[in-house]
């Protein structure tokens, strides 16, 4: 049990963790053909059968019952704040297995020529009253019982009044705030707290108006003929979203250090972070001077990088690698696919930049209060 554990907070290192997730990612949800063969090939399809629902909900029952029981992870596990996320993560891989099941079984049947199982007769008629009214109050009483027990069984996360001479090792947000609170470290406040928000909320939906079909499917669950856009919004929502409040969570512990759900959260551990800007890399550790004294000079590598990576690399997409996309999508619905493409992909490099180089800031101008 020891060795798993041990495995486990070996695995569970943000650097290891989401590489692994994000290169089978794809191959999960596959955005293309190559993707799909793969995707056929290693049996990665059977993730949407019933066996595989209650296979996932099997091994995640597993871990939190073995963290129960760990002295260390039973701390975090328990704490009244986070008994929300514990439901979070039965309830996005529950309501993720039913559409993506939904979508596989109506694309079996349209490949056999048959209607979508959402289809129905314009003749065959719900009335709102009173049948959507029932089925809507009879889920707001169970909802109500629900958290009428919760809140009888589980104490609210209040604690004392907040003194500043005994500052909280961590300090941490709400949970809903913890994937903000961890985009704090890899970009500067007005960036993750202010614009990225913003992209998150308009990107996701904006993808099914960027991402068009050849068919009219609205109303329907399908994944074959919206991978692309399936696959975009499950990358945006569950490994940029939800997976950095899960680390935020579980994974950040006092020092706002990284540590395996398994390990002890020690205060005194220690590690040597040297942030280095951009600027610093290219003026000192490379040119072998110091930063110049004017701020534009200063951060022209910078500039030149987020010049190079917004401006020319969407030429470049457009007539090397997604030029049949641009011809199908037109112009304006490209720019904008490009444009929240890859400020999405931005906060992965971002991550793998400071995880790998300390790399802080691509332009660092503090004295504009303007960093990137």
């Amino acid at each position: 049990m020891d060795a798993l554990k041990h495995a486990i907070d070996l695995l569970s290192a943000p650097t290891i963790s989401f590489t692994l997730i994000t290169v089978l990612f794809p191959f999960v949800f596959p955005p293309g053909d190559w993707f799909e063969k793969i995707h056929r090939k290693l049996g990665f399809w059977r993730i949407w059968t019933k066996p595989g629902l209650y296979i996932s909900l099997v091994l995640i029952t597993l871990f939190f019952i073995m963290g129960y029981y760990d002295p260390n992870f039973n701390i975090t596990l328990t704490k009244p704040d986070n008994f929300p996320i514990i439901l979070l993560v039965y309830s996005v891989v529950i309501c993720t297995w039913l559409s993506m099941y939904k979508a596989y079984e109506n694309d079996k049947r349209m490949d056999r020529g048959e209607k979508p199982a959402e289809y129905n007769d314009p003749d065959d008629k719900v009335l709102v009253w009173p049948d959507l009214v029932y089925i809507e109050f009879i889920a707001l009483i169970i909802f109500m019982v629900f958290l009428i027990v919760w809140s009888v069984l589980v104490a609210a996360p209040l604690e004392e009044p907040a003194n500043p001479a005994a500052t909280p090792n961590p300090s941490k947000a709400p949970w809903y705030f913890l994937g903000l609170q961890e985009m704090l470290v890899y970009y500067d406040p007005w960036l993750a707290g202010v614009i990225f928000p913003g992209l998150i909320i308009v990107g996701l939906m904006a993808i099914p108006y960027i991402t068009t079909s050849s068919d009219n499917l609205s109303g329907f669950y399908s994944f074959k003929e919206r991978r692309v856009g399936i696959f975009l919004f499950m990358y945006g929502f569950l490994i940029l979203w939800i997976f950095l409040i899960f680390i935020g969570t579980f994974f950040r512990g006092p020092n706002w250090n990284f540590f395996g759900p398994f390990e002890y959260w020690d205060p005194h551990k220690l590690v040597p972070l040297t942030n280095v800007n951009l600027s610093e890399y290219f003026w000192v550790k490379w040119i072998k001077t110091g930063l110049p004294s004017n701020i534009l000079l200063r951060e022209s590598i910078g500039f030149i990088s987020v010049i190079i990576y917004l401006g020319v690399l969407p030429v470049l997409l457009a007539k090397y690698v997604l030029n049949d996309f641009l011809k199908k999508v037109g112009p304006v619905k490209f720019s904008f696919f490009v444009f929240f493409g890859l400020s999405m992909l931005s906060l992965p490099l971002k991550m793998y930049l400071r995880w790998m180089f300390n790399l802080k800031y691509i332009i660092a101008i503090p004295e504009w209060f303007f960093n990137i």
